[in-house]
């Protein structure tokens, strides 16, 4: 286990360390699961050690959870639909919360993980071979059915758990 991968030196040792058949635990800072690809390519790491040491990716955050002591629903505005993607006809109901004293009106209160596993296909290690952009690999890994954050987020949020503004605050998405 290697607490984080910082600079080239510790992604050296933990890529060599892979390579030999021990599995490595770390984390790396970036905006998703491709991310790390193309940020252990940017330390220096040469793309086939990536490729053929790396076996999969989890991105995660912690959301906020809407306090349950507080808890509204309210009918879903035409945007929160959009951001959704749901049919802007069709009614949805959300919550939101107000803030009490049990949240310190907050209007949240605990956390929930949010997350993004990307597993190392075929694929992948082709486009990591060839230097591909995060998007290039997010979007073959999606394809391959992989959750984004934010679709993660957004079960959350139509079950009642968090916020479209929480959502968008996790997922960097503003867009909207």
């Amino acid at each position: 286990m290697i607490g984080e991968i910082r600079d080239r030196e510790t992604a050296e040792i933990a890529i060599r360390s892979s390579i030999t058949g021990h599995l490595v635990l770390s984390t790396l800072h970036t905006n998703d699961s491709a991310g790390a690809i193309t940020r252990l390519i940017d330390m220096g790491i040469e793309p086939y050690l990536v490729s053929s040491s790396v076996v999969g990716v989890i991105a995660q955050r912690l959301a906020r959870k809407i306090c349950d002591n507080c808890k509204i629903e309210y009918d879903a505005s035409k945007r929160e639909k959009i951001i959704l993607g749901i049919d802007t006809d069709e009614p949805l109901k959300l919550y939101k919360s107000k803030g009490c004293a049990v949240c310190n009106k907050t209007g949240y209160r605990g956390r929930i993980p949010i997350y993004e596993i990307m597993m190392m296909t075929p694929k992948i290690k082709e486009l990591t071979n060839e230097k591909a952009p995060a998007d290039v690999i997010l979007n073959e890994a999606v394809s391959n059915g992989m959750n984004t954050l934010k679709e993660s987020a957004k079960k959350l949020v139509l079950s009642g758990v968090t916020t479209v503004d929480e959502m968008l605050r996790l997922t960097y998405d503003d867009a909207y």
